[in-house]
Formats: C-alpha cells, structure tokens, sequence
C-alpha cells in the first residue's frame, strides 16, 4: 500500500506482481548498459538461446576501462581492447543504442544518460554500476544491478526486487561559500554512517537540496549508495524541468505538458508517511573531507583526524585500520597534509559545472611543484562545453592536464593509476584501500574546488582561503 511518497508511486507504477519469495518483480523503464558488466550477460542470454526483450530501452557507452590520454584503437590494453569490441558486437547483434568514443556523445553512462534526456522522472532506472543512484535526482528510481541482474533486464526487462523502506533526509538553508554539494552528502554519510541506509530509499528533501541545481542533486544522490542506502532520490519540480526541456530524448511539443502534469504528480504527498526522518542545518556543514578508508571517515577541513575514544566502540577497529593505512596520527589536523596526485572528474563531479568551480580556483594559480593533477570531463559533450568556454585553456595555464572523457582514477580500470603510496585529492565517490590502481595507493575525497585547492598549495587545504 503506497504511504504517498514518490518511491511507494514508482514502485507501485512499475510493479509486475509479487514473487512467491515476497520479492517483487518491477519493471525497469531505462536500462543502461557498459563495457565492463554487460559481456558476460550477454553470454548466459546467448547460453540459453534468448534475446533482448525490449532493446529500445537499452542504452550502451564506454567510460570504465577508455583511456583517458590516448584513445586510438586498438587499446594498448589487449583486455580493454577485448571489452570495447565484445560491446559493440553485442549492441550491434540485438539493436541496441550506443554511444561509442568519437560519437559525440560517448561518456560516463551517469552523466550521459541526464545530458541526453534519457533520465525522467518517475522512471525505474538499473545499471551495472554502484553509483546509478545518481539518476533519482530527477526523481526516478534508480538501483545498480549485479551481471546477473543485467541478464534479467535484457531478457525479461523486469528485476526481482525487495521493496526498500524510506528515509527522509531533509536538509534546510543555504550553504555558505566554499561549500558544496559534495561537502552536504560526505556531511550526511558522516553522520548516518557508510551502512546507516541499508534497507532503505533516501529522500533527500528541505529548502537546501531545492535550492541546488540538477547537477549539485545528481552529486549528492550519486554518493546514497556510499551510506548504504539502495537509491536516493529529489522531488522533481521546476529545476528539473527546467534542465530537460529541450534535450534529445526528453518529451517534445505536445507531449512536453502532458509529461511535466504527470511528473508533478509524481511528488512525494505533503501528508506522506515516512519510516525515518532525519533532518541536518546548512549552517553546521563545511568543506568536508576523508581522512580514512569508507566515505564514512570524514572531516570539516579544519576539524583533527579523529582519536579512537571520540568515535563508537564499533567503529574503533576500522578507525585504527585507517590511522595505519593513510600514515595519519588520531588528534593530528588533515589541513597541510601533503598530496602527489590531484584528481577531478567522475560520476560524481565531472559535469560542466563541476568543470567551471574549479576552473575559477586555477585561474592565474599554478599547480604545486611535484604535483601531479589533471582534469577529466564526464563526457564528450561536457568536454566540447568546456572547451568552448575556454576551461580547457585555464587549466592547461595553471598546469593541470586536460584529458578525454571517461571514468578514469576513480576506479583505476584504465592506465590512469596512483603509484605506490601516493596520496590522491580525488572528486571520486570511493577511498577504499587501493581503489585508485595501487594496492597501498591512498586517496582523499573532496569537493572539485578543494581538490583545486589542494593541486596549486601541493597540500590538503581549505578552499574558502583561496576564494
């Protein structure tokens, strides 16, 4: 029974019927697709003689294992070679869309599915990626998908899925310069912890998040599933609309008003009944940072790495994990730490407006000798927007490197790796023990300005000094 709010209408809109394991069995409206999880469900659909059921609602890029300097093919890496052309195979076997480097709109399939106006609202949305949280920004319902599921979905287009409970993260008032949505949703998986949302939908909700745009939204729901929650997601309402009227797959003419009617209507009732409400101020958020090994293990840049007795007994053991494994002290301060690499991009932050904030911080700065930093769009589109606004020229100035788009350093799938034990200021989503391609390489999380911030000092600083 729908308790009024808009992940109960979406689930109860798509739902099939119920399994006799009490799961149920959901439609799914979008299915995105890329090269590093679809090869071997495409295998067990030909193992069992089956097709694509509905390949109109597919959509194919590359981003996890597309270098980032040189994309000419073949791939020096003969593994990334063998994903690229196992995917356009498949797509081209089953008729499925996609979006290849060089078409013009190739990226990370977060960041070109919204641009394209593939992402809507109201949609059940799956992909084989952690972070397709990203798309409930718009008010879908969004889930990453394990290699069996992305079977499911091609074959059936439907996912046996329990039905979450809903968390109400309301967060009111205005930030204060400096501070961004990357700070809002390291503030809240701080405090709620990296398994405070397993089991649940998070609805982040409170004259904050309607103040941000689609873009700061995405960055915020991209990162629900770092506090363990399976999908978060915005209300849509006219930001939303504003940002897909007009793009390439959106509703057109006619149909524009009839979609924007039943959109709204989507929203979470005023009288909706909610299984937890959490509610956080603006005011207390700022700059935020990781100094440990989970998302979780966070900071105020001007806050000292925590000591064991400030924490829950819980979390101690993973605490003293970290102390080890970063090189820090408990009570020492994180700011004036020193950094090697110096990362912006991502499903996370490599939109355009991620681009123009950390443009402003490199304007007439130069990166810190011995440091290495670079700057990777989240798609070709994001690039070209850049480009045509001179970004590109700023950056290349200051000392960064300007790169084609793709994943990148987030997850290391590709040549751009961390060595040894470096220390990484990343814009990614994840600062899991060797995340970033080396085994003991060690990685920051932060906003795009900060990690700005932290190229040209050649150490870990607050971004608000340099504004």
């Amino acid at each position: 029974m729908s308790k009024g709010t808009l992940f109960d209408k979406v689930w109860d809109l798509h739902t099939v019927g119920i399994l006799p394991s009490g799961q149920t069995q959901l439609f799914i409206g979008l299915h995105l697709i890329h090269e590093v999880t679809s090869p071997q469900a495409f295998a067990m659909l030909r193992d069992r003689g089956l097709k694509v059921l509905y390949p109109e609602r597919t959509v194919a890029t590359v981003d996890h294992i597309v270098p980032t300097e040189n994309q000419a093919r073949p791939f020096a890496d003969s593994l990334a070679e063998e994903m690229m052309q196992s995917l356009e195979q498949n797509c081209e076997e089953h008729q499925i869309r996609f979006y290849n480097v060089g078409s013009g709109s190739q990226g990370i399939v977060h960041v070109i599915a919204p641009e394209l106006g593939f992402t809507q609202p109201g949609m059940t949305i799956a992909c084989g990626d952690s972070h397709t949280s990203t798309h409930g920004a718009f008010g879908a319902i969004a889930f990453g998908i394990g290699t069996s599921q992305v079977r499911d979905v091609l074959a059936s287009q439907t996912l046996a899925l329990a039905k979450l409970k809903v968390r109400k993260v309301e967060v009111n008032g205005t930030l204060k310069p400096g501070v961004y949505a990357k700070d809002v949703i390291l503030h809240i998986i701080r405090k709620l912890g990296v398994k405070g949302g397993v089991g649940y939908a998070y609805e982040f909700a409170g004259s904050t998040f309607e103040q941000m745009s689609m873009e700061e939204r995405m960055t915020v729901c991209n990162m629900a599933i770092e506090g363990g929650a399976r999908c978060g997601y915005v209300n849509p309402d006219e930001v939303t609309f504003d940002y897909l009227k007009g793009r390439d797959f959106a509703p057109k003419a006619g149909a524009w008003d009839k979609a924007v009617a039943w959109w709204q209507s989507l929203r979470s009732d005023t009288a909706a009944e909610y299984d937890d409400v959490v509610i956080f101020d603006a005011a207390d958020i700022a700059p935020t940072i990781t100094w440990g090994i989970t998302p979780g293990q966070g900071i105020a840049i001007n806050e000292l790495v925590p000591t064991p007795e400030m924490l829950p007994a819980d979390e101690q053991p993973i605490a003293a994990e970290a102390y080890r494994y970063m090189d820090l002290q408990p009570g020492q301060p994180i700011q004036g730490t020193k950094v090697d690499v110096c990362f912006v991009g991502s499903c996370t932050n490599g939109r355009i407006s991620d681009l123009r904030e950390a443009a402003k911080f490199a304007q007439g700065r130069q990166v810190a000798e011995g440091v290495k930093a670079f700057i990777v769009p989240g798609s070709e589109r994001v690039k070209q927007q850049a480009e045509s606004e001179g970004l590109d020229k700023i950056f290349v100035a200051a000392g960064f490197e300007w790169r084609e788009p793709g994943c990148s350093m987030c997850l290391a799938m590709n040549p751009d790796k961390l060595e040894g034990r470096q220390l990484s200021a990343s814009s990614s989503n994840r600062n899991f023990k060797g995340r970033q391609g080396s085994a003991s390489g060690r990685t920051l999380l932060m906003s795009p300005a900060m990690v700005v911030a932290a190229a040209v000092t050649g150490q870990v600083s607050d971004v608000r000094e340099l504004l």
